[in-house]
Formats: C-alpha cells, structure tokens, sequence
C-alpha cells in the first residue's frame, strides 16, 4: 500500500529529482496547494492570485522508503531559514512548507525540525511550517518532470540551490 507526502519548497522544478531519484519512490508530481482557487494556473500561482504554494506530491511505498527519510531529504533541498521564498525564487508561493496528512506525519515532521533545531546547523531560525494538507492540484504538464525535459533550463534554475546545499549538508 502507497503513501503520500506533500512538501513546498521554492520552485517545484528543483523538488521533483532529489526525490524521484530514491527506491521506493512511486511517482512526484509538481503541483498547487495550501491556496483558495480550485484548479489554480502557474500563472495564477505565479502572480500570487491564489495563496497557492508550488510543491511536489510525492507517493511512496513506506516499505522501502520511510516518511521520516522523505523529510531528511526534503530538509537538504530548501533554505529552512528564508520564510518568503526559496533561493532565487521569492514570495509566498514558494515558501518551505511541510503540508501533513494525519497525526503520524504531524509528529514524524514535528519531530524532524526539533532535531534541526537541536543540531544547530543553522545559526538563523528554522521557519519552516508544517501545515495540514490542502486539496492538491497537479501542475500543467509541461511542470511535470522539468528536470529531463529541459536539463539547460534546469541546471540554471537550480545553480543556486545547490550551492546552498553543498554549503550546508556537505560533511567536512
């Protein structure tokens, strides 16, 4: 039986590899949630029209991967610090945000970010929130997989990003 995790994280082109690229992973789609707009557009989204935040829908099978080692890896793809956005991508729709299902989420992403904390990787505030999922609506195709379809475009998006994270992961 399948599972699913919702997380925001800044661009939803950047969320989809790290995960899509582990065993267990069954499918990630690029999407909308937390807003007020049934069916909201990228341009929607994009212009703040919505209250929506990108973000990737991850489904999982819990026997190989666990929710818990989705939220490690999701922690080492944002900036958990920057509460209005994401790298070069700024604004509401793009802030870190970790959406839970049901209680066993709520405490296993409870649980992750006191260890953060507690790890004192980050000198500044760990702002990430983790909200109760909302309905979630897939993104236009050409959102979905960005990564393989237009790996220049991609690279470029994600440059930032990655610098953040071998700053911040990379054991020395």
């Amino acid at each position: 039986m399948s599972e699913t995790a919702i997380f925001a994280g800044g661009c939803f082109w950047c969320m989809v590899q790290p995960f899509e690229s582990q065993p267990g992973i069954i499918n990630v789609v690029s999407g909308y949630t937390g807003g007020h707009v049934a069916n909201p557009t990228y341009a929607q989204v994009k212009a703040h029209e919505t209250g929506h935040t990108e973000a990737v829908q991850i489904t999982f099978d819990p026997q190989i991967i666990s929710y818990e080692q989705l939220l490690a890896i999701y922690w080492q793809q944002t900036d958990p610090t920057d509460a209005m956005g994401q790298f070069q991508d700024r604004g509401d729709n793009y802030r870190p945000v970790i959406y839970v299902k049901d209680a066993a989420q709520r405490q296993a992403a409870e649980a992750s970010k006191a260890a953060l904390v507690a790890s004192g990787r980050f000198q500044d505030p760990i702002v990430t929130t983790i909200e109760a999922a909302q309905p979630f609506y897939a993104a236009e195709p050409e959102h979905q997989q960005f990564y393989m379809h237009n790996p220049r475009r991609y690279a470029a998006e994600h440059q930032q990003r990655q610098e953040f994270i071998d700053a911040h992961w990379e054991e020395n």
